[in-house]
């Protein structure tokens, strides 16, 4: 699994005209899943992720975690962080997941999210969405299983 993660003070993601998740300060995962991810991977990712000290506390940087700050986390399906553009002039996907099984895998990942008692938001799997966000820092990690 691929997540790029964004620190933001606010997340909103849209599709069509309607709101379908929103959040205060936390994180926005985007989330690719490649074929040969498993559960073990998503478990790994949700940990890591809800464990990374990425807060300040005072002048102390990188100090506090997701957890410790009570933040909120947006979590939207993208299968274009698989794309190769290694050859040619067009993406190729071929190290995504199907989207049946990709689904199943994303949503076990919320669900490991959720668990933390966090307030988690998601897009809706496989629309057409807009994104939008204030990145906090700006802060960006990549981050894979």
């Amino acid at each position: 699994m691929r997540v790029l993660l964004q620190r933001c003070l606010r997340g909103q993601v849209t599709v069509g005209e309607r709101i379908v998740g929103a959040i205060g300060k936390g994180y926005v995962l985007l989330v690719g899943v490649g074929k040969s991810d498993t559960k073990e991977d998503a478990q790994l990712l949700a940990t890591k992720i809800l464990d990374l000290r990425l807060f300040p506390e005072g002048e102390k940087e990188n100090h506090l975690s997701i957890r410790e700050v009570e933040g909120e986390i947006l979590v939207i399906s993208q299968f274009t962080l698989y794309g190769d553009v290694r050859k040619g002039r067009r993406p190729s996907f071929d190290q995504a997941m199907s989207a049946r099984e990709a689904r199943e895998l994303y949503e076990f990942f919320v669900e490991k999210l959720r668990e933390s008692g966090l307030r988690i938001e998601t897009g809706e799997f496989g629309a057409m969405m807009e994104v939008s966000l204030v990145n906090w820092g700006p802060y960006t990690l990549w981050i894979e299983s």
